[in-house]
């Protein structure tokens, strides 16, 4: 079965943006594919700077024939009825339809219609203008000589305007061939405002600019390897890592690893050199985190500690692009006198915010001398915040007014998570401060770090310190959550504040945008609530259910990717549920409980109890909620009756203790009476009421299981 390759070359795609851009490239072929009527055995996705790559194997050479009928109207329709059929079919005349008789409505025209397969080549002819067209980038411009107003026509191309093409960096080419694997390819050629898919790729863009031809993946792969492409990320990931972690470890250091910025600097390069530079000693009196941002930030470098040792080396690593023929010299000195450069500044920024520190002893001293209610330093940029009206949002109002209502919602907040209020209290008031200090107005990445670092200095708890760095914590599913409770219950009230007050003003994540990052933050409200153990009714703080749908569908997400079944967690998720923790405890007992063999089998008898009450609701009957002990005839309805009068009893004093394991195994002891009701007990008897006691019946078994989860959503 043939292969297909495609390649779009254009300038340097933004590195955060390569990985999304390829799983998206090969997402909308494959779908696209598929939908017209292809197959193909496998696809994977490659990415570097400056091309996106799909290698798909296997693929149809053709779309299998199509036949489909298409329902007419009656043989005795109007005229008009007829025609309007024929012209939808395709037909020429009746006689080209098949007349079909039903005992019900009576002869009926039908059209079977066969549309014929269509070539590989053409179809993806035909999708691949359009995809890369329409290709989602979160950012994109117009280039090239179509980019020109209409009317004009330059180089054979005529201009389109604003109908040009849109791509993250100019496109330069397009490679697209498709053949068998070991005979020979050929090239679709489709056009995009010029630019003509060929066999044609390119190399680095300074080892070997000339144009390389290209017949399939595997000699695509080889000659860019000696055109010096790395085509694999992971690959180069994997070469950055390892040469980074031996340079160090042969000068005596570790390597400070960093996945974030070895992702970005993987998908800067086409062809990794790992090289090593240095800086004075002098800067290593700055505090470890500004120096490893500030080298991370400005020079996509890491940074190096002694063997053993926690403080930082004055030597950093970087990646070059280019395989230098002094081995990296003129490299290495041009990005150390960046780094000396930024570190100058980052040391001025510290010495002087630090220097706003007044000693400690001499504080104390005035204090007791004077009698003065004096304010420390976190507390005079705090008021300087305030002062100066810092706007959070337009129409959210300043920080000091956020600051304010954080403060509120913490206070209500720490009896709940068992923290101690004063702390968070103190902890709420300084979180913002460090806002103010130029350390952070240089580098933003650093506020919350700074302001513990700050308030430590100036004598703060140790609590309180840590919560002005972890309140905003996490920022994502792999960060950590706050160390201590007085983090966690400001780290909270500040993410509820945010999602309530962008709420509040219709701010809402819409589709892939999500500008004030809600969806993190509604996320880190979850992991809070479940990993510690947080119990908090939601909507006495949000006071809003669409807010609470939100939360919702990230305890979903969440619950999803910690390998919970999206049914069972739709069974126990009412459109109420406020407390995240209880429900996440329903969803763990019903996942073991509907995995055992009682489990299976009540599931399936309280599916067909329920399918006979959805069919008798739907026909208009009123199902009786109790049930009438002289209108119990057999054995087989009076045990059921008396195992549902118990387990109910049952389960429900144990959901009141929320032990749901407990009133999930009150359940089980249904299985026998229903299996036995079922295989002995007609409930459509001749008699209304004895038929109306025996829906009543199972109406109280769908009550019963119903106090613990909706069974009818539940696959099986």
């Amino acid at each position: 079965m043939p292969d297909l390759l495609l390649e779009l070359r254009s300038e340097e795609i933004p590195a955060r943006m390569q990985r999304k851009a390829a799983g998206d490239l090969k997402k909308l072929v494959t779908d696209a594919l598929v939908e017209a009527g292809l197959t193909y055995e496998g696809a994977r996705e490659y990415w570097t700077p400056r091309r996106l790559t799909l290698d798909i194997r296997g693929l149809t050479a053709r779309s299998a024939d199509q036949r489909e009928e298409i329902k007419g109207p009656s043989t005795k329709a109007p005229e008009q009825a007829v025609q309007g059929f024929l012209r939808k079919a395709g037909l020429a005349s009746v006689s080209e339809a098949q007349v079909v008789s039903d005992p019900k409505k009576g002869d009926f025209y039908v059209a079977i219609v066969t549309k014929p397969g269509r070539a590989a080549e053409e179809i993806i002819g035909d999708v691949m203008p359009g995809i890369i067209r329409a290709f989602p980038w979160p950012k994109s411009m117009r280039s090239g000589a179509a980019s020109m107003p209409k009317g004009m026509r330059f180089g054979g191309i005529d201009g389109k305007g604003s109908e040009s093409l849109r791509w993250v960096r100019p496109l330069q080419s397009i490679l697209c061939l498709f053949g068998p694997e070991h005979d020979e390819t050929q090239v679709i050629p489709f056009e995009v405002d010029g630019i003509v898919a060929a066999n044609i790729t390119y190399g680095h863009r300074f080892h070997a600019p000339d144009a390389i031809t290209v017949r399939r993946f595997d000699d695509y792969i080889a000659s860019l390897e000696k055109a010096k492409v790395m085509l694999d990320a992971e690959r180069r990931k994997d070469v950055i890592l390892h040469d980074a972690r031996d340079l160090a470890f042969a000068s005596g250091l570790d390597l400070v690893e960093d996945e974030g910025l070895l992702e970005e600097v993987s998908g800067l390069v086409e062809w990794p050199h790992v090289l090593m530079g240095t800086f004075e000693e002098e800067y290593l009196a700055i505090p470890a985190e500004i120096i490893r941002l500030t080298i991370k930030t400005n020079q996509k470098c890491f940074v190096t500690r002694r063997q053993g040792g926690e403080g930082l080396s004055n030597r950093f690593i970087l990646v070059s692009n280019i395989d230098a023929k002094d081995g990296g010299k003129e490299i290495i000195h041009g990005n150390g006198k960046v780094v000396r450069a930024r570190l100058s500044d980052a040391k001025h920024f510290w010495t002087r915010d630090q220097g706003n520190l007044p000693d400690m002893e001499t504080l104390k001293a005035s204090a007791e001398r004077f009698d003065l209610d004096l304010r420390k330093p976190l507390d005079q940029r705090m008021a300087k915040l305030d002062a100066l009206n810092v706007t959070f949002h337009a129409k959210l109002g300043t920080q000091g007014q956020r600051v304010a209502r954080i403060r509120a919602l913490a206070a209500r907040l720490a009896p709940l998570v068992g923290a101690d209020a004063a702390l968070v209290d103190r902890a709420v008031a300084l979180a913002k401060a460090d806002l103010r200090t130029e350390a952070v107005g240089e580098f933003p990445e650093l506020q919350g770090l700074m302001g513990r670092k700050y308030a430590a200095l100036q004598g703060e708890p140790d609590e309180v310190a840590a919560a002005i760095e972890d309140h905003y914590k996490p920022q994502g599913p792999s960060d950590r959550l706050p160390e201590g409770k007085v983090g966690l219950t400001v780290a909270l009230a500040d993410k509820l504040d945010t999602l309530v007050g962008f709420w509040s003003i219709d701010e809402k994540p819409t589709g892939s945008k999500d500008p004030y990052a809600l969806r993190r933050a509604a996320l880190g409200v979850v992991r809070i609530m479940l990993e510690r153990k947080v119990r908090l009714r939601l909507l006495s703080v949000i006071g809003d259910g669409d807010l609470l749908s939100f939360f919702h569908d990230r305890l979903k997400v969440y619950l999803r990717d910690m390998g919970a079944r999206h049914d069972l967690i739709d069974a126990v998720l009412t459109p109420a549920a406020d407390d995240l923790l209880l429900v996440a405890r329903r969803v763990e007992a019903l996942t073991a409980f509907i995995t055992s063999e009682d489990g299976k089998n009540l599931l399936a008898g309280t599916k067909r109890a329920t399918q006979l009450l959805a069919a008798e609701e739907k026909k208009g009957a009123v199902v009786a909620d109790g049930v009438s002990d002289e209108l119990l005839k057999l054995e087989a309805e009076k045990a059921l009756y008396t195992a549902v009068r118990a387990a109910s009893a049952k389960a429900s004093d144990a959901i009141v203790q929320e032990d749901f394991r407990s009133a999930m195994e009150a359940l089980s002891t249904l299985r026998g009476p229903v299996d036995r009701f079922f295989e002995e007990v007609l409930v459509n008897d001749e008699d209304p009421a004895i038929r109306a006691n025996r829906l009543a019946l199972l109406y109280a078994v769908r009550e019963a299981t119903g106090t613990v989860a909706d069974f009818s959503k539940i696959a099986g």
